[in-house]
């Protein structure tokens, strides 16, 4: 079905950005893509790289990182620093695969894989559904091409701004009943809708832009009732779902029991458990007491596969933007968590994310609310025994992540220059940690048992 004739005579505009507390939610994929293509520009390979249909990333020797710098203290702390990531890697490959059998119209391959990541409910070492990375991966040459149209207030008129979604509406009407190819048709409607919206407040969004946004939205609707019930059996198709909540009005118990039945479906994607607790603040479908309750229901339901860590992860994004929120934490319980996360998935990715939320996003935020203040500084007190006890490896790009909070929306001009400085606010605040051990004239040298401190 040809839906170019519901968006063509549609103008862009390109609103101011607006205050973090009154900017619609993003599209969930767009933090997956911008840090992806950000890392894989700064790690020198293109984004659709040619991978096996079954990627292995094999493993790299990782350059050591020496910390240095007119501190004095910045020569004393040697670390690894592999680039690219494990991570990284792993995710690039599934990407470009799905990418790659898009490109060579094998819906039916690629439909395959999907659906069996999604069944076996396949994840990368730091914990991302491949379903997931893969039905971006389909949709990205389409969603690309639009977002790249519409940073240009008044893209040119032989921009490809509809022959990618026309593209995949004839191949949904050719796998009309394929659920993973009605999700990569309505998450790419969706992505599309918050790339014509922009993340402006409402009244600055331009009319033709909102109808836009709501053209796409109501196309993804519309294909994801064909197959009612799929979201009882499917994490793919669960999660679309969940994102296509944003573009309605919904109520708080209708929107916290559709994510945590997407929670119950794979308790080891932490992805929508930190939606969760964003989607339960009051400025988006909750209320501070349901964020609480539905933090610890959470903690309650994946206490076999997390401990405390469902607390933790419901969390953790909520209290970063929310002083209220921060200020009414359960702190002991949210430091169990950290811990009980760490000890369950010890990866150098897990270890980078928690250290850098802690020291960066957390331990670098002063709102002048004095009790969030106090309760962060305790939080970013934990990234030292993160740091001591678990990090073997430095991932720069997380940590310039953790600087802006991890935003969604973020637009990196250089990603080189990014990544070199989250490594070098890393070192800066791991060296710190090690201050007194460099002071008795000590080297830090990181290993794959953790930091070991030698005389020089």
């Amino acid at each position: 079905m040809p839906v170019a004739s519901k968006f063509e005579t549609l103008e862009t505009g390109q609103p101011k950005a607006a205050s973090k507390d009154q900017r619609p939610m993003p599209s969930p994929f767009r933090a997956h893509r911008k840090s992806k293509s950000n890392a894989s520009a700064a790690q020198g390979f293109p984004l659709a790289a040619s991978v096996s249909s079954a990627p292995a990333p094999a493993k790299q020797e990782q350059p050591l990182v020496e910390a240095k710098g007119n501190n004095r203290l910045l020569h004393k702390l040697t670390i690894p620093c592999p680039d690219p990531t494990l991570e990284d890697r792993t995710r690039d490959a599934y990407q470009n695969t799905a990418l790659k059998l898009v490109r060579q119209e094998d819906w039916t391959k690629l439909s395959a894989l999907i659906a069996t990541a999604d069944l076996d409910r396949s994840m990368t070492p730091g914990g991302m559904s491949v379903a997931e990375l893969m039905a971006f991966g389909a949709r990205a040459d389409a969603v690309l091409a639009v977002e790249h149209a519409l940073l240009d207030r008044s893209p040119p008129s032989d921009a490809p701004m509809f022959s990618g979604i026309e593209a995949f509406e004839f191949v949904l009407e050719e796998h009309s009943d394929d659920y993973v190819v009605g999700c990569i048709v309505a998450l790419a409607h969706m992505d599309m809708a918050w790339s014509w919206r922009g993340i402006g407040w409402d009244v600055e969004i331009a009319p033709r832009n909102r109808e836009a946004f709501d053209a796409h939205f109501s196309r993804a609707r519309e294909i994801l009732s064909k197959f009612e019930g799929k979201e009882k059996t499917s994490p793919l198709f669960a999660s679309t779902a969940c994102a296509l909540l944003r573009g309605d009005s919904k109520k708080t118990h209708s929107v916290a029991d559709s994510y945590q039945a997407l929670i119950d479906l794979n308790p080891e994607n932490t992805g929508p458990l930190r939606a969760l607790g964003t989607n339960m603040l009051p400025r988006w479908y909750g209320s501070y007491v349901g964020l609480e309750l539905e933090a610890r229901r959470t903690a309650a339901r994946t206490q076999d596969i997390w401990g405390a860590g469902g607390y933790t992860w419901v969390m953790f994004d909520a209290i970063s933007v929310d002083d209220q929120a921060c200020a009414r934490l359960d702190l002991p319980f949210f430091i169990e968590g950290l811990r009980d996360i760490v000890s369950r998935r010890p990866d150098p990715h897990t270890v980078n994310l928690l250290a850098a939320y802690c020291a960066n996003t957390m331990g670098q935020a002063c709102s002048g609310d004095d009790d969030a203040d106090h309760i962060r500084g305790q939080i970013a007190g934990c990234a030292d025994w993160l740091v001591r006890e678990y990090l073997t490896e430095l991932h720069p790009m997380i940590w310039a992540h953790a600087a802006q909070g991890f935003a969604n929306n973020l637009r990196v001009a250089s990603a080189n220059r990014f990544a070199a400085a989250g490594q070098e606010d890393a070192l800066r605040i791991i060296t710190n940690l090690f201050k007194r051990e460099i002071d008795e004239g000590k080297q830090i040298t990181f290993t794959d048992q953790g930091p070991v401190a030698t005389a020089c």
